[in-house]
């Protein structure tokens, strides 16, 4: 059977704490004590049933942190008996002390403050009882004695509580910033993605319809089949580069080669690249073009960027694509509209890329509209809003 480390503990102070009693005890002698010139009056010599109420008084003292207030009583019984009856207690009463002690640094503060209110009416009940007469400076002693071990005990649970509570903090801290971390990687991945998909959907396609056009006219155009390759390679070294780049944030035993963001600015670039790819495009700018937030400006590079590759793909042969792009004092309003079959697209164009747009738009605050247009055709509209000064 496994013993709880702590009883043996007590168990072997409770031993100590009986054998040194007794052995006090027994050396409080009448006649020694009358020849050394203290005063003996009214003091019984040590016997048999003094010495087991000694031991009696120091047994409690191996249950102090299991029922601390109840081994207190069991030992004040004994050590009042002790008092009343005269006896020498030696260091019995060092026992009284530890369990008081106990009681104030392993119970609340009700249960603590009646455990010293019961030790210090016992003691004054033995005191005005016990044929043994001391002075009143020795009293305030005793009680001064009481009351700080009460107090170092209570010190002591509130030290344990302080430092308990620090630890749960700790914890806490440690999780929220577990949880902090993990949200942080979440968002982190879901950005790669988008700008993942962005770049390769987009080049993808443009690649794809440049080399459907080159094998087209391989045979009866082989200049403009080279023209076509030649803008496939570029499209192609595009590619790889602003992959090379977005990945690269992933390394830790190399740096990425960075370089700025795509933006508003990008647009007329391309807008001549889907042109070039076989989507005739048109971008129109209204009103006061100003410096816009670095996250705002990619969003919107990378609607307009997804709306065309949209309508690359989904519009049809002799569909046309229209930018429009509207500076407001408060708001910036990007669309992307083409002329193509608008009502039988919407189910083929709901892919990740519209629903990165949607996350990016919602991010900086912003309003998406996408759906087929009544005339016909497809819309990509979204409107950021911009705060005064930017």
């Amino acid at each position: 059977m496994r013993i709880n480390r702590t009883t043996f503990h007590d168990t072997v102070l409770a031993g100590v704490v009986a054998a040194a009693s007794v052995a006090l005890f027994l050396l409080y002698d009448t006649d020694r004590l009358a020849a050394e010139g203290l005063l003996v009056e009214g003091m019984r010599a040590p016997d048999a049933p003094g010495t087991a109420l000694v031991v009696l008084a120091c047994l409690p003292v191996a249950a102090r942190r299991r029922w601390p207030l109840g081994a207190l009583c069991a030992g004040l019984a004994p050590e009042t008996l002790l008092t009343v009856s005269g006896y020498g207690a030696g260091l019995s009463g060092l026992s009284g002390l530890v369990l008081l002690y106990s009681v104030a640094s392993n119970r609340g503060l009700a249960v603590a403050l009646a455990g010293l209110l019961v030790t210090v009416v016992t003691y004054a009940f033995g005191a005005m009882a016990g044929p043994i007469s001391v002075g009143l400076s020795d009293h305030v002693v005793a009680t001064m004695v009481l009351v700080a071990v009460w107090g170092a005990g209570r010190s002591l649970r509130l030290r344990r509580a302080y430092l308990e509570e620090l630890r749960d903090r700790a914890a806490r801290l440690e999780r929220a910033h577990a949880a902090d971390t993990r949200a942080a990687r979440a968002e982190e991945r879901a950005r790669i993605a988008r700008e993942l998909h962005d770049v390769v959907a987009h080049h993808v396609s443009v690649m794809t319809v440049q080399a459907a056009a080159a094998r087209k006219v391989l045979a009866a155009d082989p200049d403009l089949a080279r023209e076509a390759l030649s803008a496939i390679e570029h499209t192609g070294r595009m590619a790889m580069t602003e992959m090379r780049n977005i990945v690269g944030v992933l390394r830790t035993d190399a740096r990425a080669e960075l370089g700025p963001q795509p933006g508003m600015l990008d647009l007329p670039a391309l807008v001549e690249q889907m042109r070039e790819a076989g989507l005739p495009t048109t971008l129109l700018v209204e009103g006061e073009p100003r410096p816009l937030p670095a996250g705002v400006n990619l969003a919107a590079y990378r609607l307009v960027q997804e709306g065309l590759t949209n309508s690359l793909r989904h519009a049809g042969s002799g569909a046309k694509a229209v930018v429009t792009v509207r500076h407001e004092p408060r708001e910036l309003d990007v669309r992307v509209a083409d002329d193509g079959r608008g009502a039988d697209g919407p189910a083929r164009r709901s892919g990740h890329g519209l629903v990165g747009i949607r996350e990016r738009v919602a991010l900086y605050g912003g309003i998406l509209n996408i759906g087929p247009r009544p005339g016909g055709g497809f819309e990509v509209r979204a409107r950021f809003p911009l705060k005064d000064g930017q």
